[in-house]
């Protein structure tokens, strides 16, 4: 009886055991660590001055609906490029490149997160649903052509991320700034100018072919559309900060915040440099951070305590605002 206990009980470890790998992977395929770019939905309560628990709990179901559209596409994407991907150095370890998961749990997988995001968003209302709707037609697009052609790629990438802006005022019932939405149309653009440098200096280093696109591409290039975009950035961000009078935030106040944003932008741009990059090859990626924007707000200290502390300093300007300290 003893033995016939010891055996179920070792068989139901076993089971626990396996049934937790299996979950492991299937979660890293959905890459969380992407879930970083969504956090954008947040922004319109926080740049709108509008933090109460109404705008959170809307801005966190449209984070979560991003999540899972996002992941969704994903996980399609590594189907698509299994072949591909198995031939990378990097990409063949994701699991669904490695064989860790089922191609066909993973398909149904997909198609589910993408159903409960549509349904949710076009319930929750329409403007969310179609912000969602509209990320999911560019995501096709993208993966279908625009990837493929030069500088819409990077364009596509941004209109990503305006989307997830649109998304987080639409969950929260606010109107954002003209000013916040160029800005983050143009922190977008850079992002996605960085992670293209990134991208084509890794396939110099190695010496493998690039990709079709990025056969385009030049650093030069890239360096100089990144003057355009890093300046624009900047720009329309101290427009906003500026204040009522430029129709931007509800306090000039905010410019105070403006030296994190440029230490900001010029971190990520040392992160991405060559020198810095031959350099510091111990400690930097071959093609650089840059390559994995979620990868540089996960893991560089100096630029996870910029963010936090332009965080902290929007709280506490929002907090003088209301105690009437400041106008």
């Amino acid at each position: 009886m003893d033995s016939r206990r010891n055996s179920l009980l070792e068989k139901y470890s076993v089971f626990i055991a396996a049934s937790s790998k299996r979950l492991k992977y299937h979660l890293a395929a959905l890459r969380p660590r992407q879930w970083t770019k969504n956090l954008v939905v947040f922004a319109a309560p926080l740049f709108a001055f509008s933090i109460n628990l109404e705008s959170l709990l809307g801005s966190l179901l449209a984070f979560i609906l991003f999540c899972c559209a996002s992941s969704g596409f994903y996980l399609i994407n590594d189907i698509v490029d299994v072949e591909s991907d198995r031939q990378h150095p990097v990409k063949c370890k994701r699991p669904i490149a490695a064989g860790l998961v089922n191609i066909r749990v993973a398909t149904l997988l997909a198609f589910v997160l993408l159903g409960i995001a549509l349904i949710v968003g076009w319930l929750r209302s329409p403007q969310l649903g179609a912000a969602i709707t509209a990320y999911a037609l560019l995501q096709i697009a993208y993966n279908v052509r625009l990837k493929r052609m030069v500088i819409l790629d990077i364009g596509a990438i941004a209109t990503g991320f305006v989307l997830r802006a649109l998304a987080g005022a639409a969950a929260t019932n606010i109107v954002l700034s003209a000013w916040f939405l160029l800005c983050t149309a143009m922190l977008a653009l850079f992002l996605g100018i960085e992670k293209r440098k990134a991208e084509l200096r890794l396939t110099q280093i190695n010496g493998t072919k690039p990709r079709a696109v990025l056969k385009r591409y030049s650093l030069p290039l890239l360096s100089r559309m990144e003057n355009v975009v890093t300046t624009g950035t900047v720009v329309t961000y101290a427009l906003w900060s500026a204040g009522p009078s430029l129709h931007g935030a509800s306090t000039s106040w905010m410019l105070v915040t403006l030296p994190f944003v440029l230490y900001g932008i010029f971190r990520y741009q040392l992160l991405s440099d060559p020198h810095e990059i031959a350099n510091h090859s111990d400690n930097l990626p071959q093609g650089g951070r840059s390559e994995q924007p979620e990868e540089v707000l996960l893991k560089d200290i100096p630029i996870l305590v910029t963010v936090i502390s332009w965080i902290i300093t929007c709280f506490a300007i929002l907090w003088l605002k209301k105690q009437g300290m400041i106008v």
